[in-house]
Parts: C-alpha cells; structure tokens; sequence
C-alpha cells in the first residue's frame, strides 16, 4: 500500500506544496500559503476519530486546519468545493472525490458540520470570502466558481460573494456521495436537492445525545435507588433513554409538529407505568402514593420534552424561527413541571428519611 493511501487526516497537514500568486505589485511578491494534500482513503484512523466525534469524545476538537487543499493532481480547470473543518464533513466531502482531481477550500467554522455552522454564521459569507483572498485562490484557478454544499447555502449569500470575490456561488447536492453523478451535468435532480431525515440519520445521533447526559443519569439513578428503590432509578433511566434515543427513532409517528409537544406526548406514555406503580405501592400511605404517582406524571414528561429540543437543529422538521418559537412557548413550562415534580421528590425523600413513610 503506497503512502498516498494511508495519508489520514491527521498526516494531512504534514504534507504541503507551496504556490505563487500576483496581487498587483511591480515585483509580484506575494505568496500563496501553502497547499495542503488529502486524498479520497479513509483509513482507521479517520473512523477512530469519527467513532469518538459520534460519542462526543473531546467534541470540539475533531476538526482539520482551514485552507486550501488538492485531492488528486488537480490543474488551473479543476473544480473547487467548499467544506466545513469538522472531520466528518470534510471526510465526507474527500471520500466522495475518488478519482477525481480537484481542490477543497475549507472554511474554519469551529469543527461544527456545515448545517449547523451555517445557521450560526461561521460556514458563512464573510468566512467564505477570506478563506478565498487568504488562500490566493484567484492566483491557481483560472475559472471563478466554487461548489458550496447545499445546507450551507442559509450562511452563504452568493451576490455578495461575487461582489468581493468575482468568484461565483454553485449549490451543489444535499449529500456528498452524489457530487460524482453531480458533476457530470453540474444540475442537481429532485432527489439530490432533497433533505433526507431517515431512520439511520436520526440513529447516529443518538450516541451523542446520550453521552451528554450519562454521568448526571447515573448520578441521579443512584441517588433515587437509595431514596426510593430500584424502581425510581430505573424510571430516571427510562426518561432519558427515551428523550435520547427513542424520541429521535419515533419522531415521525408522534402526532404534533412541535418537538416539545411530541416529547411531552412521548413523556406521558412512558410515565403512566411509573406512575401507577408509585401511586399503588403496598403500604404507602394515600398522600405519598399520589404525590409519588404525580412527581412520575410530572419530572419524566419534562426530561423527555426537553431532551428532545436538542434534536431540533439535526432534522429537516424544525426552522430557527420555529425553534426560538418553541423554547419561549414551552421552556418555562417543562421548568415548571419538573420544580413541581422535584419539589413532590424532596417531600418524598424527606419523609422517607425521617421514617414518615
């Protein structure tokens, strides 16, 4: 195997080639910086760190350096395409280039993918336009046109581009994997400019999700088992499991559109079991039972709801108006709901301890 195909992402930056650009001067002094080389192998190492970013291990760090890099042996008429420098967007871009010759502008959006860097504004015009003058890539291309991804299309104004640059904006496809298909026309089919939720995109996020909110889970489980037995801890596992990972893999079929509503819908399902085990437990006075069955009916509701606010900015079914909308509408009354449920837990634990119950 030749050290082109084990060239990673994390070797990617070891292996520059410098170029030269004019800018106007009598003496044509500038320099490029230099170009960076990729290819289209994804080794272990890369799936190592696509396994840790999915988990969100060290979250914030599965990113590569911004700028300009060539994939194959591209020329002056290659094709450049425009990426996040979240690993997982740019492998995602570089893996679909085999055996294509081509370069790779990659803007610095924080190692945060291209749908959510674009709805926070670094997968963006302005980042776009400096990583097109820092790079010099005028000076190496002689066309003008650069592909950006469809989902960055929310933080990429293109008459604005073309106005600083003279470089023109192309949308490309929703999904990397269709840009070989893509380039043979440079049209995008119905099917290409479609947003996909499936099930197998809503699964992987939720290892994530999860992860978030393991060690608080346990913490909480463990608290509740001595407090209230077994049955408590398992309800607080059954509320995020199923904010985390069942939520996200029923989420078509929960009537409403609002994602607070469907979890709250989702919530009070998961909840009736716990509630009436806890509202008819042997030997538990009338109050504490019902005041039992209420903090179910309440906290485990609330956990749901808002566990699954998170999702909101990973699917196809929310907007940033809808999501604002959502948080001002429904955020006081999940916070509502678990103080009541919280505070009904506390008489409970109190009373528990002192021997009352």
């Amino acid at each position: 195997m030749t050290e082109e195909n084990n060239t990673s992402i994390f070797e990617t930056k070891k292996k520059t080639i410098t170029g030269t650009q004019t800018c106007g001067c009598a003496d044509n002094c500038c320099e490029t910086p230099a170009i960076q080389t990729t290819t289209s192998k994804i080794i272990f190492a890369d799936r190592l760190d696509h396994l840790l970013a999915r988990l969100g291990w060290n979250r914030l760090n599965h990113s590569v350096e911004p700028g300009l890099y060539r994939i194959g042996n591209p020329d002056a008429e290659s094709s450049v395409f425009a990426s996040a420098n979240y690993t997982l967007s740019f492998d995602a871009l570089r893996s679909s280039l085999a055996g294509i010759d081509a370069w790779i502008l990659v803007l610095d959006t924080k190692g945060i993918n291209v749908w959510c860097a674009a709805g926070k504004g670094t997968f963006g015009t302005a980042e776009l336009v400096h990583r097109i003058e820092s790079t010099g890539l005028a000076g190496i291309i002689s066309h003008r046109k650069i592909i950006v991804p469809q989902l960055g299309a929310p933080g990429v104004s293109w008459p604005e581009v073309a106005q600083r640059t003279k470089f023109i904006v192309e949308y490309g496809p929703v999904r990397a994997n269709d840009l070989p298909e893509y380039l043979k026309t440079h049209t995008a089919t119905p099917d290409m400019r479609c947003v996909k939720f499936s099930l197998r995109d809503r699964l992987v996020l939720t290892p994530v999700e999860f992860m978030h909110f393991a060690l608080p889970t346990v913490a909480i489980s463990a608290v509740l088992w001595f407090l209230a037995g077994p049955f408590a801890a398992l309800a607080a596992v059954s509320a995020v499991l199923s904010g985390t990972v069942l939520f996200p893999l029923l989420l078509p079929v929960i009537p409403t559109r609002d994602f607070s509503t469907k979890g709250m819908i989702l919530g009070v399902i998961v909840s009736l079991p716990f509630a009436y085990v806890f509202g008819t437990t042997p030997g538990l006075p009338m109050w504490a039972g019902v005041l039992s069955a209420v903090a179910a009916l309440l906290l485990i509701p609330a956990v749901i709801a808002y566990l699954a606010l998170n999702f909101t900015g990973s699917s196809t079914f929310t907007s940033r108006m809808g999501v604002k909308k959502e948080i001002f509408s429904y955020v006081k009354v999940m916070a509502g709901m678990a103080a009541i449920g919280v505070i009904s837990g506390i008489i409970l634990g109190i009373s528990k301890i002192m021997g009352v119950i």
